[in-house]
């Protein structure tokens, strides 16, 4: 019987990840007392740029505290409290005290201004705001001023750094006196690791950003399997130079390295490939994130020699696809040869796939690696919802516990994208082959339909990207009276280069089916030698 359902299930995109550990049944505040009383004098957290050090034992204090102060500012369960601010060790500390208290953490981007601020803010219903000096050029104290009178939610703001007119965060820290431990620890009994303690904003690509709702549950176990699966351990130090608002720097890098008693290093306030190098050498890092431009910013660096990489071993890229040659560099340049890629989305927590440690060089550049432990996944035909053959693109779907509670506030999208059996429809096409492994083929809205066949533009532009002339490719479908829809692809010439239409055409005969050919039909098309869209 066995092995009837293992060909049975080798048959279909279906595959589920199996692993010996169960899943951690705790809230993040509870974990992060374990790993604090395992992991004392292990460095927590390290800040290269606010020349900050803090051990487990410190960092557990710290947090202690400012959920006390959170607690004495009238913050309580489902509150929710805001942070704007670029990476520093307060945010961090914000982080897991808002998890100890069981308020709603709503992740604010640096990058926003006072519409997308405005929205944000009002959609959360955000009661308190932490806010740092400010992004770049902009000031968030002057962006907040603007808005006064437009947050009715918002009662009180604090600043990381003195602001007139704004609680300071030493006065803010001063008032966890107020309040005993044993009364956060009272508060702390009353939490269950299925309630939602983080808002996270999706970039969305129709309408306003949709306020993804993630429990204790959801984040914790992705953060602790997403670090087995890059095989760290307590003698391990990440460096972070991605953001934290995003999933990325707050899960896949602050949680993963807590669950397993790692050190979180934080390079600079936001993304700077000098700092970045600097902060690996000086702290020896053994671990480094970023998406694949980051990493080639780093390798690019005209000081990049100058920087001694030998300790890096592992880490995470995710957010693009990488080219291979990049991938070659990161594996023997700075040495990583067990760097890993990972892929999903914020409304799962987010990692679904992950490839291993030790997985060809290939399968890290052409998958998204397989399904995480404890989790499932399907791909099925978008438009009869049949589950398809193993090797046959559709719609990527998920189901487990990484699956967000849903969209805040909007009920009408979570039942949209989470279905009556569980599954959340991410809108990827993929192909899962034969050894659970994914490739991302596109997107449900960017598929071509021509003639009734489908046809997915990444396909087409991964194609045209191996031609040596050409540097970017975008292919997308225009309205067509016969075919429904035609294939029409803008090409970027590599620097000096020429071509013509003819010869992109030309170069796809024979190599990929006539259909999926740009220019196949009676449709323009333009070649661009300056970049220009």
């Amino acid at each position: 019987m066995a092995d009837f359902l293992s060909e049975e299930s080798a048959a279909v995109s279906y595959a589920h990840g199996v692993a010996e550990n169960p899943l951690i049944g705790k809230t993040i505040g509870a974990m992060l007392d374990e790993v604090v009383a395992k992991f004392e004098t292990n460095e927590a957290l390290v800040s290269v740029w606010e020349h900050q050090r803090l051990t487990y034992t410190a960092f557990g204090e710290a947090v202690a505290r400012c959920a006390r102060a959170l607690l004495a500012a009238g913050i309580r369960k489902a509150d929710r409290v805001g942070i704007w601010s670029t990476n520093c060790v307060a945010w961090v500390v914000v982080q897991f005290a808002t998890a100890k208290v069981g308020a709603i953490l709503v992740n604010i981007n640096p990058a926003y201004r006072l519409s997308e601020l405005e929205y944000a803010l009002n959609q959360s219903k955000t009661n308190f705001l932490i806010i740092g000096e400010g992004f770049k050029d902009v000031l968030f104290a002057e962006i907040l001023e603007k808005l006064n009178g437009r947050l009715p939610h918002l009662h009180r703001i604090v600043s990381l750094v003195p602001v007139k007119g704004l609680m300071d965060w030493k006065t803010f820290l001063s008032r966890a006196g107020n309040v005993t431990p044993s009364e956060l620890t009272r508060c702390e009994a009353t939490l269950d690791f299925d309630d939602v303690i983080n808002i996270q904003y999706t970039s969305g690509t129709t309408g306003f950003p949709k306020g993804a709702m993630l429990t204790h549950h959801n984040i914790l176990n992705n953060a602790f399997w997403i670090g087995e699966r890059m095989r760290l351990t307590s003698r391990d130090r990440l460096c972070i130079p991605v953001p934290f608002y995003h999933c990325f720097g707050m899960v896949l890098a602050n949680l993963a390295c807590v669950t397993h008693g790692a050190t979180m290093v934080l390079p600079a306030p936001h993304f700077s490939p000098l700092q970045t190098l600097e902060a690996v050498a000086l702290e020896r890092c053994t671990a480094l994130h970023g998406v694949p431009t980051m990493f080639i910013a780093e390798l690019a660096h005209p000081r990049f020699g100058e920087f001694d990489l030998s300790t890096l071993r592992t880490g995470i890229m995710a957010g693009a696809p990488c080219p291979i040659e990049v991938m070659k560099r990161v594996m023997e340049e700075m040495h990583m040869a067990e760097i890993t890629i990972a892929c999903g989305m914020t409304e799962t927590s987010p990692v679904c796939n992950m490839t291993e440690v030790d997985d060809p060089i290939e399968t890290r550049v052409g998958t998204v690696g397989k399904v995480m432990p404890h989790q499932e996944q399907k791909i099925i035909d978008p438009t009869t919802g049949c589950i398809l053959p193993r090797g046959e693109p559709g719609e990527l779907c998920y189901r487990g516990y990484q699956v967000m509670r849903g969209y805040f506030g909007d009920l009408e999208a979570t039942h949209r994208t989470i279905d009556e059996a569980g599954w959340l429809h991410g809108g990827d096409l993929a192909v899962m082959d034969a050894r659970d492994y994914v490739r991302i083929v596109g997107r449900i809205k960017d598929m071509i339909c021509r003639g009734g066949e489908k046809i997915f533009p990444r396909e087409v532009e991964e194609f045209l990207f191996t031609h040596p002339k050409i540097a970017e490719a975008y292919v997308i479908g225009l309205p067509d009276p016969y075919y429904g829809e035609q294939v029409v692809a803008w090409v970027k010439l590599k620097e000096h280069e020429t071509m013509t239409s003819d010869e992109v055409i030309a170069f796809c005969r024979g190599q990929i089916m006539d259909y999926k050919i740009p220019g196949a039909g009676e449709v323009r098309h333009r070649v661009s030698n300056h970049g220009d869209r």
